[in-house]
C-alpha cells in the first residue's frame, strides 16, 4: 500500500481564491489490478481553466466536487504495472493532478518518448496543453502571413510566449504585454518588436496605438476587459481575434461589462472566435512535427515557475491570478 497526499476543494471560492479553500489530505493508494498502473506523479501542473471548475456549474468540463482530489495534467513514473505496453520506468502524462500517486487504467494515460535533453515537465508547458493551446489558436484561427502584426496579452505566461514566438517564426510582427518589468526584458530578449508593461505604461490604448500606427490584424487574447477593448479598437479590417482566455475577469463576483467598443466587430468585419483546445486535439500530430524542430535549433524558449511540494499547489494556483509566474507555473511532487 502506498501513501499518497492529494489537493481537495474544501469550498468554493468566492473572488479571488484563498488557502482556507484548499484542503491536503493523506490518502492510502492501493496495488494496481488488472489493466491499471500505480504512478509516482513528478509534476503537476496549475492552470488558469481550472477556477472555471470551481464554480458549481455546467461547463466544457464538469465542476470539481467539494471534498473530492482535483485534477489537472501531471507527468509522473510508472512504479508498477499490471498493463501491457507500459512497464515500470515508463514516463507517462495525465489528467490525475494535484495527488502524489494514484492507480489508474493505461488506457487513461499518454506514454511519452521524452526526446533527449528535454525534461519531462516540457510536456505540461510547451509540450503539453499550452502549447498546443498556442500554436493551434494561432495558427488555425489567426492564420497568420509575413507581415501581419499580431498583439498578444499575458504574453509572458505559459500561452502567451508561445504564441509571441511562433508569430516571429512565422513573419509576423509581435506587440506583447505583460505585467512587470522583469517578464518585460524576458520577452524582449526573445526577439518580440514591441513590449509594453500594462501596469506602467499609463494609457495602454496609446501605447498600442504607438506600437502598431497601421493597426493590428491579429490579437490573441488570453486576458480580456481593457486588453480586449484596445485590440477591437487598433484592429484592421478583417482582423481575427482569437479568444483563449480572459483571466482578468475569472474572479469577479458579478458579470463584466463587455468592450463598450464592440460595435466595430461589424464596421471593421473582424472575425472574432473562442476555442477550447480540446477541440484541436486531433492536430497534435502536427504541433510536434512544427515544434520539434524549432525547440532543438533553440528557436523558441520557455521558462518555467516551479514551487517544491503539493502543499504548494494551493499557493501555485493562487499565484496565477496575482502574476506570480513567468511562463509555466508548475508544482515539483
Amino acid at each position: 500500500m502506498t501513501t499518497s497526499r492529494e489537493i481537495s476543494l474544501a469550498s468554493r471560492p468566492v473572488g479571488m481564491p484563498a488557502a482556507e479553500n484548499f484542503a491536503v489530505a493523506s490518502k492510502d493508494v492501493p496495488a494496481p489490478g488488472p489493466g491499471e498502473v500505480l504512478v509516482q506523479n513528478k509534476f503537476m501542473s496549475v492552470d488558469p481553466y481550472m477556477r472555471g471548475r470551481m464554480y458549481d456549474r455546467p461547463s466544457y468540463v464538469p465542476p470539481f466536487q467539494i471534498g473530492e482530489a482535483l485534477q489537472g495534467g501531471a507527468v509522473g513514473v510508472v512504479v508498477e504495472s499490471n498493463a501491457e505496453g507500459l512497464k515500470k520506468g515508463d514516463i507517462v502524462s495525465s489528467m490525475f493532478g494535484w495527488r502524489e500517486a494514484f492507480v489508474a487504467p493505461a488506457a487513461a494515460l499518454e506514454k511519452l518518448d521524452v526526446p533527449g535533453g528535454i525534461p519531462m515537465e516540457s510536456f505540461l508547458g510547451v509540450l503539453g496543453m499550452p502549447g498546443l493551446t498556442a500554436w493551434a489558436g494561432l495558427t488555425q484561427i489567426g492564420k497568420p502571413k509575413p507581415g501581419d502584426v499580431v498583439f498578444v496579452s499575458g504574453a509572458a505566461g505559459a500561452v502567451g510566449s508561445i504564441v509571441a514566438q511562433v508569430a516571429k517564426l512565422k513573419g509576423c510582427t509581435v506587440i506583447a504585454s505583460a505585467g512587470s518589468d522583469d517578464k518585460c526584458e524576458w520577452l524582449k530578449s526573445l526577439g518580440i518588436d514591441s513590449v509594453i508593461n500594462y501596469r506602467t505604461c499609463g494609457n495602454l490604448l496609446a501605447a498600442v496605438q504607438a506600437a502598431a500606427p497601421k493597426g493590428i490584424d491579429i490579437y490573441f487574447d488570453n486576458v480580456g476587459g481593457e486588453h480586449l477593448e484596445v485590440a477591437i479598437e487598433t484592429a484592421r479590417p478583417f482582423a481575427r481575434l482569437i479568444e483563449c482566455g480572459m483571466i482578468s475577469a475569472y474572479n469577479d463576483t458579478e458579470p463584466t461589462p463587455g468592450p463598450r467598443n464592440i460595435i466595430q466587430v461589424v464596421g471593421k468585419s473582424l472575425t472574432m472566435r473562442g476555442f477550447i483546445v480540446i477541440e484541436f486535439a486531433g492536430l497534435r500530430g502536427d504541433f510536434l512535427a512544427e515544434m520539434g524542430p524549432w525547440i532543438r535549433a533553440g528557436k523558441l524558449k520557455w521558462q518555467e515557475t516551479v514551487l517544491e511540494g503539493i502543499e504548494k499547489a494551493p499557493e501555485a494556483f493562487i499565484g496565477l491570478f496575482e502574476g506570480k509566474n513567468t511562463g509555466k507555473m508548475l508544482v515539483k511532487l
